[in-house]
């Protein structure tokens, strides 16, 4: 049986949403590469809510564009009033963007 890197990324992304959930108290700062773009949400999973949301100019995904978007989030995160959050990493390695986002988030002010 052979199983495409789609498959094996879409078991590592359910294996981690089945741990990580977002309450009101902690919610979850999910983050999420495309091939233009680098996205950060802080999600409520309890009400089904996008607090916070971010992304990097079209175009820019490199390592400095992630850290700029978690900079920002963290920024935007601090106006809504939230400190605490869960990270969720997307089935991704936590390198590269990944890492540089979260970085740049918890020197923000953010804590997971």
């Amino acid at each position: 049986m052979s199983t495409s890197k789609f498959d094996l990324r879409l078991a590592r992304k359910r294996r981690i949403r089945a741990r990580v959930s977002g309450t009101a108290a902690r919610p979850r700062l999910t983050v999420f590469c495309s091939l233009l773009r680098v996205y950060a949400q802080i999600i409520d999973d309890a009400a089904g809510k996008t607090l916070v949301a971010v992304s990097s100019p079209k175009g820019k995904k490199t390592i400095a564009a992630a850290a700029t978007v978690g900079e920002t989030i963290a920024k935007k995160a601090k106006e809504a009033k939230l400190t605490s959050v869960v990270f969720d990493r997307n089935a991704r390695k936590y390198h590269g963007r990944i890492k540089a986002l979260a970085d740049a988030a918890r020197a923000g002010g953010l804590q997971f």
